[in-house]
């Protein structure tokens, strides 16, 4: 079977299927994503000649395909929060991707270094990865699209998280990988160029690129087509467009890519914040990321035909229930 044309017949099939998957799932109130999981374990199920598509076969098209599914999402939800940006407005989500992150990190490293038996390096790596929450899964308890005004505290505090907290949890997923280095024999680790570099540059790199593009943005795209009547060019395009451009720009300069694209995201947003354009960027940015997660998840489905859950045991499931139903809650 000709993987090239099975791609095609997966892309078109994903997209045509989202708005009837979505309708379906709203009437009987489950989350439409189970729905796109349950198609590709049938398919794969029935349809032999597929090829596998776990990822532990493929590592760099997984991270490829993950990363370019995050980014999307992260666009489109700083594009959504209608609430504007200040420090005190936003002190719920801020204390939710810092101090609570920070806590659940802490909390899985330690079960998984002594109640696990991982490496230090692993036990941490699962904090970093697990300890933020989904901008993508997550949809459907954030808030609705920019200027509908749900600006329900809970909701803007959990949408407002799930921008922030992929990029932030990433100075802990290098610590990780700086700890796994030097129980190898490799580089020594030094917690002082992990704070200078992978910390602070990273960050304030991601956070000063991300606002300058995102002022760009609004000069090329909202106040400009005013001024020269050309109001044309204002595009829905330019949401995904701008989202490889700052996270490319940003990853060239070393710094944090996601941290870059959400913080790109709220500029864009907080510009004249009822303008209609708002609507459009989200909207087109939505509907790509619509399809990408559709596709993501028939191949997740798909990858559990393949036996991703294979080295899952026991007590790993057991922590993974815990993290999601005591220590995120607690924490929170």
């Amino acid at each position: 079977m000709d993987l090239y044309i099975v791609s095609y017949i997966l892309i078109g099939f994903s997209a045509l299927s989202i708005a009837w998957v979505k309708y379906g799932a709203q009437l009987i109130n489950i989350s439409y994503p189970v729905f796109f999981i349950a198609m590709g374990w049938l398919l794969f199920t029935l349809v032999k000649e597929l090829p596998w598509v776990s990822p532990f076969r493929s590592h760099a098209l997984t991270m490829h395909m993950a990363e370019i599914m995050v980014i999307v999402a992260l666009m489109g939800t700083g594009l959504r929060i209608d609430t504007p940006f200040s420090l005190r407005q936003w002190g719920a989500p801020f204390r939710l991707a810092t101090i609570a992150m920070v806590l659940c990190i802490a909390a899985l490293a330690a079960i998984g270094f002594w109640v696990l038996n991982w490496t230090l390096a692993s036990a941490v790596l699962l904090g970093a990865v697990l300890a933020p929450t989904d901008p993508v899964l997550a949809g459907d308890v954030q808030t609705g699209p920019p200027n509908t005004k749900d600006i329900h505290p809970a909701k803007f505090a959990l949408t407002a998280e799930a921008g922030m907290n992929d990029g932030l949890a990433f100075p802990f997923v290098w610590l990780a990988v700086a700890l796994a280095l030097a129980s190898q024999d490799g580089p020594s680790f030094s917690g002082m160029d992990w704070l200078t570099f992978d910390v602070i540059y990273r960050l304030t790199a991601g956070v000063i690129i991300g606002f300058a593009i995102g002022k760009l943005i609004t000069f090329l795209y909202f106040l400009l087509p005013e001024k020269w009547d050309v109001t044309h060019v204002r595009q829905g395009l330019v949401a995904v467009s701008a989202t490889l451009f700052v996270y490319g720009v940003t990853e060239l300069a070393h710094g944090y890519g996601f941290v870059a694209v959400f913080v790109t995201a709220i500029t864009i947003r907080n510009y004249e914040i009822g303008h209609k354009y708002h609507n459009t960027l989200h909207e087109f940015n939505t509907q790509i990321e619509h399809i990408l997660l559709a596709v993501m998840l028939i191949l997740f489905g798909g990858s559990l035909v393949d036996g991703i859950l294979a080295p899952l045991t026991w007590p790993m499931a057991i922590v993974g229930v815990a993290f999601l139903l005591v220590i995120r809650p607690v924490a929170a």
